[in-house]
């Protein structure tokens, strides 16, 4: 998946400013593709020029001007291309795993801080996912509007990043576990 892909997909929604595509991003996105925001800003760029996305400017009284993009008909066909591509397997780069990888070998107390980070983290980012989604689907359960919702798809890729932060902070909340345990043990002998 290219970043264009996942820039238009967030503009499905509507029109975003280059700042509201960011903070769309942040919270919406994410979870599955992360971006800088001067890289969102050159990718709108890029997509304009390739007539996959069209600005427009907004005059503000209090502010200043500011640019607005909706997604073409040629971005559609560029979304529809990309989702008839088999997907790719998903890999996990991170520098914690690699740490914990050598867990034998180095201060188990950094690891231990560093998880602990890490599942505060993830809390916080699955307390930000729960509010999401109830936002989205209002008053109705999950499953009403999983069978009658407008669009779902930032839904199931919400739940996703609900799933995968709950296990990032259940890995996390094991591994502090395991490695206080060999402390205890260590500290024994």
């Amino acid at each position: 998946m290219a970043l264009r892909h996942a820039v238009l997909a967030a503009l499905l929604d509507g029109e975003l400013s280059g700042y509201e595509l960011a903070k769309a991003f942040d919270v919406g996105v994410a979870n599955f593709w992360y971006a800088q925001p001067q890289q969102l800003y050159a990718e709108l760029t890029r997509l304009e020029q390739a007539g996959l996305v069209v600005g427009r400017e907004v005059v503000q009284e209090t502010r200043p001007t500011k640019r607005l993009f909706h997604v073409t008909d040629a971005g559609l066909a560029e979304l529809e291309d990309f989702a008839a591509a088999s997907a790719k397997p998903s890999f996990v780069r991170d520098d914690l795993l690699v740490k914990v990888r050598a867990a034998d070998h180095v201060d188990t107390a950094v690891l231990i801080e560093q998880l602990t980070e890490r599942a505060a983290f993830a809390q916080a980012k699955i307390d930000l996912f729960g509010k999401l989604l109830r936002s989205m689907r209002g008053d109705r359960t999950e499953d009403e509007f999983l069978r009658h919702g407008d669009r779902i798809g930032p839904y199931l890729t919400g739940l996703r990043g609900l799933s995968f932060e709950q296990g990032n902070r259940d890995w996390c909340a094991r591994t502090i576990t395991v490695l206080r345990e060999r402390q205890t043990v260590r500290a024994r002998h």
